[in-house]
């Protein structure tokens, strides 16, 4: 079975019209005034996510040190995680194209305390801040690549760019029961953002921190979803078999409380602290089990 590309149909940058605008019109219109104008702000502020090149470019002769240098510029902005990945068609939309030979994805943890009191506004809020302030190191990032002479942009929260797929490849995490990355560290409560680039780069490996071995065995997101959108198998979603998600049962509940994110910080990797042991046991487990 052949792989091919995610379709658009909710949740854009406004660039284009989507199938679903009629429902994101009504999620936007219906969110509290608050979060409606963060939101607003935050789309604002990505009109920096482009801008004009350097006349001279920098040479890069040691692909590693440039990427250890960015990943360094990236943390010391905050970022808490950062991975490097080659880019790939399947991370963008049908009918998209970006022409750039990279991806730099940025991780960035919200608060755990807030966030768990996922449907509120207070949460809501937690959220979409976490998105502008990644947006900001992304957009931050792109513009000193630009200052070396090489393209690049930042892609934030607009939706225009698929991060899950390009944060696994850069070993920010593994795919998840319940739809999003999973990272050792801060489990799914965090937020990605990425800067696409042709500047030459060292790239990164997916991981394997035992994320399977968790969800095969764990119930917890798919019992408490309202949705009943969390699948307790993987299928094959457009031609590769992965954890599934019914994204029709999903988006209604997620419209009516303004993100939702129950399964994200119901699960037991998320709660902080907890990541790196859980992972060390699970794969301490699964290779005791492939001894016997």
């Amino acid at each position: 079975m052949s792989q091919r590309r995610a379709r658009q149909v909710f949740h854009g940058s406004g660039a284009r019209k989507l199938e679903w605008s009629a429902l994101e019109t009504f999620f936007g219109l219906t969110m509290p005034l608050q979060i409606y104008i963060r939101n607003a702000l935050n789309r604002w502020e990505l009109r920096k996510a482009d801008g004009p090149l350097a006349r001279k470019r920098t040479p890069v002769p040691d692909s590693a040190k440039m990427s250890k240098q960015l990943k360094s510029i990236a943390r010391h902005a905050g970022a808490g995680a950062v991975g490097i990945t080659p880019m790939t068609e399947y991370a963008l939309y049908e009918g998209q194209t970006a022409d750039y030979q990279s991806a730099i994805v940025i991780a960035l943890p919200q608060d755990y305390e807030t966030m768990r009191a996922v449907t509120t506004v207070k949460a809501a809020a937690e959220t979409v801040d976490t998105y502008r302030d990644v947006s900001r190191i992304v957009m931050a990032l792109a513009a000193h690549i630009r200052s070396l002479g090489w393209r690049a942009r930042a892609y934030g929260e607009s939706a225009d760019l698929l991060h899950i797929p390009l944060a696994i490849n850069a070993g920010i995490g593994q795919l998840g029961k319940h739809g999003s990355v999973i990272g050792t560290e801060f489990g799914s409560n965090f937020r990605l953002a990425s800067v696409l680039t042709d500047i030459p780069l060292a790239m990164d490996s997916a991981v394997d921190i035992g994320v399977d071995d968790l969800c095969l065995g764990c119930q917890r997101c798919t019992i408490d979803c309202p949705a009943d959108a969390i699948s307790e198998r993987q299928q094959w979603v457009r031609g590769k078999k992965k954890w599934y998600v019914d994204f029709d049962r999903c988006v209604m509940y997620f419209v009516k409380t303004f993100g939702c994110g129950i399964c994200i910080e119901v699960c037991p990797w998320s709660r902080p602290g907890r990541g790196p042991s859980l992972s060390q046991t699970l794969l301490a487990k699964r290779a005791k089990r492939d001894r016997t």
